[in-house]
C-alpha cells in the first residue's frame, strides 16, 4: 500500500492539464439526458443531435461486407486510399466543376480528425483564429485545447448571419487574425453564402495574410440555391467535409480534406503520428458511397419536408421567428418570448414534453440563451409528432 504523502503526490500528477478545461459540448449532454429517459419507459423525440435518421447508402454498406468477407482489414496510407482520394477529386470536378488534384486530398476521420490536422498544420500556440456566432461550438473548443484564441464575431440578420470581409478585417486590425474559419451551409443556422459573399470574404482573407478554412461538411444539403465550394475560388484555401451529413455515415467517422499543395506532405506527418491512418472499412465503404447519390437525394427531399412541416408548424406554437434555413438540417429558433434561459427552455421541453433540442447558448455564448436549435433529420412523422408535443406544451405554460 502507498502511504499518505506518496499518495498525495500521485494525486497531484493526475491533475487534468488547463488545455483540457473546455466546455462540454452541450448536445452530447442533451442526448444523456434523452436516453435516461427512453430507459425509464419514455419515448423521446430526438431534435437534438445532428445525425441523420437514416443509415448509410446501401452501396457503401455492401462494399463494407464484401471487404470484411475478403479477410483482412489492414493499415492504409496516412493519406488515405488512393482510389478515394481520387474519387473525391472526381466528386469535385462532377458536382462543382472544378479541378483538385487527388494529391491534395486527405481522408481524416470525420471532419473533426480534419480541424484538429488543419489547426496544427496552419496555426502556432497562441494564435487567434476567427470563427463565427452562433457557430459549432467544437471549433472554439479544439482551438483552445490546441493552445489557440478562438475570436468570436458576431454575426446579425443585416449579413443573413454570414461573416462579411469588413466584419473579418475590422476584428483583424484590433488585434492581428491568423486565421478564420466559415462553414456553409453552417451550424446551428442553416444560413448560406452565396458565391459573390464567399468570394469576397475570401478575398479580404487574403489580402490581410488571414489563413482561411472552410467548413462544408453540409454540403449537398442545400436548398435555397446550391452550394459553392472555397476550392473553386483558391487553391489556398483549406477545405473540410465529411460523409457524416448527406451521405448519412456519421459512426462511420470518416471525412477529407482538401489543401494546398505545400501543406500535404506536413499534414501527412502529423496523421502518420496521430492516427496512423482512418479506418479501412470506413474508407471502403465512403467510396462506394459516391455511388448512392440517387439514394441521398431522396433523403434530402425529406428533409425538405421536415423543413416545411416545421416552418409551418412552430408558428403557429408560437415560435415565429426563426433564422433562415438554405441548408443542412437545423432550424434556429428565437424562444426569447418565452424565456431568457434557452437551456431551462429545452430542459423543460424534454422533461414535460420529451421533445429532446439544443439550446443556443451551446453554439453562442452571447446571444444563445434567446435561441434553440431542433434538427429536422428525423421522419416527417416525428415532426409532425414534434410540432404537436411543443405547441400543446407550451400552451399550458
Amino acid at each position: 500500500m502507498l502511504d499518505a504523502t506518496v499518495r498525495d503526490r500521485a494525486g497531484q500528477l493526475l491533475t487534468p492539464s488547463r488545455r483540457s478545461d473546455v466546455p462540454p459540448f452541450m448536445v452530447m449532454d442533451v442526448m444523456a439526458a434523452a436516453a435516461r429517459i427512453e430507459a425509464a419507459g419514455g419515448h423521446v423525440i430526438h431534435m437534438e443531435v445532428g445525425q441523420p435518421a437514416a443509415s448509410a447508402p446501401k452501396a457503401a454498406i455492401v462494399a463494407a461486407h464484401a471487404a470484411l468477407d475478403s479477410g483482412r482489414i489492414d493499415y492504409t496510407s496516412a493519406l488515405g486510399i488512393p482510389s478515394l482520394r481520387e474519387r473525391i477529386a472526381r466528386h469535385y470536378r462532377d458536382t462543382y466543376g472544378c479541378s483538385v488534384s487527388p494529391d491534395r486530398v486527405v481522408v481524416t476521420t470525420g471532419s473533426s480528425g480534419g480541424f484538429v490536422l488543419a489547426f496544427l498544420t496552419l496555426f502556432e500556440p497562441g494564435d487567434r483564429v476567427a470563427v463565427t456566432v452562433p457557430g459549432y461550438p467544437p471549433y472554439r473548443h479544439i482551438l483552445t485545447a490546441l493552445g489557440c484564441e478562438p475570436v468570436l464575431i458576431e454575426t446579425s440578420s443585416a449579413t443573413r448571419h454570414a461573416l462579411t470581409g469588413e466584419a473579418l478585417l475590422a476584428a483583424h486590425r484590433k488585434t492581428p487574425l491568423k486565421g478564420v474559419l466559415v462553414a456553409s451551409p453552417a451550424n446551428p443556422t442553416g444560413t448560406m453564402m452565396s458565391k459573390e459573399a464567399l468570394s469576397s470574404l475570401m478575398s479580404a482573407a487574403q489580402g490581410a495574410g488571414i489563413r482561411f478554412i472552410s467548413d462544408e461538411i453540409y454540403h449537398g444539403l442545400d436548398y435555397a440555391f446550391p452550394a459553392v465550394t472555397a476550392a473553386q475560388l483558391s487553391e489556398q484555401a483549406l477545405v473540410i467535409n465529411s460523409f457524416s451529413k448527406y451521405f448519412c455515415m456519421t459512426g462511420w467517422r470518416v471525412g477529407w480534406m482538401v489543401v494546398p499543395e505545400t501543406l500535404a506532405r506536413p499534414i501527412e506527418r502529423l496523421q502518420q503520428n496521430l492516427s496512423i491512418s482512418v479506418p479501412t472499412l470506413s474508407q471502403i465503404a465512403a467510396e462506394a458511397a459516391f455511388d448512392g447519390r440517387d439514394e441521398m437525394e431522396e433523403i434530402k427531399h425529406g428533409y425538405q419536408e421536415n423543413r416545411r412541416i416545421l416552418i409551418e408548424g412552430l408558428p403557429k406554437a408560437g415560435l415565429k421567428k426563426f433564422l433562415p434555413a438554405d441548408g443542412a438540417f437545423y432550424l434556429y429558433a428565437d424562444v426569447s418570448d418565452f424565456t431568457s434561459d434557452s437551456f431551462e427552455f429545452a430542459k423543460q421541453m424534454l422533461e414535460q414534453a420529451r421533445v429532446a433540442a439544443t439550446p443556443g447558448s451551446d453554439f453562442d455564448p452571447v446571444h444563445g440563451r434567446s435561441f434553440v436549435r431542433f434538427c429536422y433529420a428525423g421522419s416527417a412523422a416525428e415532426m409532425q409528432e414534434a410540432v404537436a408535443r411543443i405547441t400543446a406544451w407550451l400552451n399550458r405554460r
